[in-house]
Order: C-alpha cells, then sequence, then structure tokens
C-alpha cells in the first residue's frame, strides 16, 4: 500500500499564481448538500462530479490523502470537514500501519516535502469517525474482497460509492514524470467517469483548478496504474 507525499503537490503549486486567493474565492462559493451518484448512468456518466464539486477544496501540507477524505466525508453527508480539523483527527489518532499518529505536520511548515504524508491504509479509519464505511483495495491485493480497475471504478461510482485514488501526479497535471519518483505519490477523488467522452472528472486538492478536474481515461490509468490501481472506496449506500 502507498503512503501519498507532496512533492508533485508542491511542484505544481509552485507553477500557479494566486492560488490561496483562488481557492478562498471558490470555497466561499460553494453549495451545500450531498453530492449523490446515480444508480445508472445518466448520458453515459458514472458519478455525479458536478455535486461532488461542491466539497473540494486545496491542501496546504503534504495532506492530500486527508483532503481527499475530507472530500469524500462532504460527499457522503453533506458536512464540509475543514483542513484543521481532518489534519487535527488525524494527528490524534494512531496509525493502523506505522507507529505514532495517522498524520504529522512536516518539521518546516514553509516546506511541505519535510513531511512524510499519510498511508492509504489509515483512511477507512478517518472515515470510521463521520460514519462513513469504506475498503482499500488494490491489484496486488485481494484480501479486501473489493475489485479494482476501471470497470469496478465505473461500477462504484454508478452505484453512489465515493472513491479516493493513488495517482502519479504529474501525469494528470500534464507534467514530465519525475525520474526520482515515479510511482503513485497523490490522492485524488475520483468523481465520476465520461463514458462518451472518455474522460475522468476529480476533485484533486493538489491544484488550483481541483473541483471537478478532467482528464482523459487514458492519462488516468497510466497515473493510476503506476499506484497499482489502488482506490478506497466507501460502502454501497443505504
Amino acid at each position: 500500500m502507498i503512503t501519498a507525499d507532496v512533492r508533485a503537490v508542491v511542484r505544481n503549486i509552485a507553477r500557479s499564481a494566486g492560488v490561496a486567493a483562488f481557492a478562498a474565492a471558490l470555497i466561499l462559493g460553494l453549495a451545500t448538500g450531498p453530492a449523490h451518484a446515480d444508480d445508472t448512468t445518466t448520458g453515459g456518466m458514472y458519478g455525479n462530479p458536478a455535486a461532488a464539486a461542491a466539497y473540494w477544496q486545496p491542501q496546504t501540507y503534504d495532506d492530500c490523502v486527508l483532503m481527499a477524505t475530507a472530500d469524500v466525508v462532504g460527499e457522503e453527508t453533506g458536512r464540509r470537514v475543514s483542513e484543521q480539523e481532518i489534519i487535527a483527527l488525524a494527528q490524534r489518532t494512531p496509525s493502523q500501519t506505522h507507529p505514532g499518529s495517522i498524520y504529522t505536520l512536516p518539521v518546516d511548515k514553509d516546506d511541505p516535502n519535510t513531511g512524510q504524508g499519510t498511508s492509504y491504509n489509515d483512511i477507512p479509519l478517518l472515515l470510521s469517525h463521520y460514519g462513513v464505511a469504506a475498503k482499500v483495495t488494490d491489484r496486488s491485493d485481494g484480501s479486501s474482497g473489493v475489485p479494482t480497475g476501471m470497470a469496478a471504478l465505473k461500477h462504484a461510482l454508478g452505484a453512489g460509492r465515493k472513491v479516493i485514488v493513488a495517482v502519479n501526479a504529474e501525469l494528470i497535471w500534464g507534467q514530465p514524470v519525475d525520474p526520482k519518483d515515479p510511482g503513485a505519490n497523490h490522492a485524488v477523488v475520483a468523481t465520476g467517469v465520461d463514458a462518451l467522452n472518455a474522460t475522468v472528472h476529480l476533485n484533486d486538492s493538489g491544484a488550483a483548478d481541483g473541483a471537478d478536474k478532467t482528464v482523459p481515461v487514458d492519462v488516468f490509468s497510466k497515473a493510476w496504474a503506476l499506484g497499482d490501481d489502488e482506490m478506497v472506496v466507501t460502502d454501497a449506500p443505504h
């Protein structure tokens, strides 16, 4: 299982002027209320990315996993969880995969690269604090009993489930892949698959325009494959 870091995120944010002002303005204008995906496709769309976009927020530290978790909580419950709240929860909650808490702030707050990121295996524990049940799966580990891959992603979104995926950030941002860090290094929420236009919709906390960001299916598939198609998927809605 992968631990997401922020090296790629920092490089992307550094290229985007005015991120803080953009994000603040966007957050102030966001609508509230739960996002619900269609049980089946509507016009070839699996999921409801337009509704899910209301729960996008930008990240400040090496906390893409935490921000993706907060996004899913919002989509499932209609309650916006701030970055400060999800960080505080992760700081006081023991990790299931390593000694210490789920998350610690970077040693140098001005340099997010000094942090350790967050393990995907801890996401279900964080979600459970908000009454959201979920499982982690990837191509290599079938112990969860949950399939992965594009067909599984479409099925999950079409059934109203929420999905966090591990991807290579540079690929989804259209940047050269760092040869020193060619694997999955970023967590995003997959909010929709548009079968007609061959695009995947994402809520990406590491991008200034990350609310309902779209990438071609083939690009997404390559970026996701570098993370062994790892995903966290919520249980079926009741």
